[in-house]
């Protein structure tokens, strides 16, 4: 928690970074509303790969990180789409990237009215045990967050474009949810962004390698073991 408060000031800084949000987790499955403190998440957005490479192989911050976590896991991705905004802005520019092969990530978030706040946590545990048992094509899924419980995110890998699709639009209970979004106006502000991956390094528990689903080869630039 120490290291999350200390890294606006080295982040501000960084070169080629041009967005980012430092995050909390959800204990459990990821969607409690419990916290889980010990894991944190930095979403990050760059004005190209080299720059990104270069802060996680040799900025004191990231290596600080790295030394000190048990585990870590850093996914590079390219945009393929994204609708909604985040902070009245949209950080992540679309690439159009080819979702035809390989993984997938997905990325949502929302800011939820105050007001509003018991109606929504009341049902996010149906849908959570529904994705923890979707076991056809999800590799790993979290929920994250900026402020507890207000402003809320998660994040699903997927084995493929397909799996995501029929999760998302024949799942029952994630139908019943978006239904509710509209009915309920549970969200103040949304952002959905659906991203494929170019890259991943280090190793997170019971996540698979992931190097024989991405679409472009692993790049050689990043050697640093994690």
């Amino acid at each position: 928690m120490l290291q999350m408060w200390k890294a606006h000031l080295p982040l501000q800084s960084v070169p080629g970074l041009s967005f980012y949000k430092l995050l909390g987790s959800g204990g459990g499955n990821g969607f409690s509303i419990l916290p889980d403190l010990s894991t944190y998440a930095l979403l990050a957005v760059w004005e190209d790969k080299p720059s990104a490479v270069a802060f996680f192989q040799s900025h004191p911050y990231s290596q600080q990180v790295f030394v000190n976590a048990q585990h870590s896991w850093t996914i590079f991705m390219n945009t393929a789409r994204v609708k909604g905004s985040w902070e009245n802005g949209q950080p992540f520019p679309e690439q159009k990237a080819d979702v035809a092969n390989g993984p997938v990530a997905v990325l949502t978030r929302a800011t939820i009215h105050p007001a509003k706040l018991w109606s929504f946590w009341k049902h996010v545990p149906k849908v959570s045990n529904r994705l923890e048992h979707h076991q056809t094509g999800i590799v790993f899924s979290k929920g994250i967050g900026e402020v507890p419980l207000l402003q809320q995110a998660t994040f699903s890998l997927w084995k493929n474009r397909e799996a995501m699709v029929a999760y998302a639009y024949r799942s029952a209970k994630h139908r019943e949810m978006i239904k509710k979004t509209r009915e309920l106006e549970w969200y103040r502000e949304e952002l959905f962004a659906e991203f494929v991956l170019t890259d991943a390094k280090g190793q997170w528990p019971d996540i698979p390698d992931l190097s024989h689903y991405l679409n472009h080869p692993s790049s050689t630039e990043y050697k640093r073991a994690v």
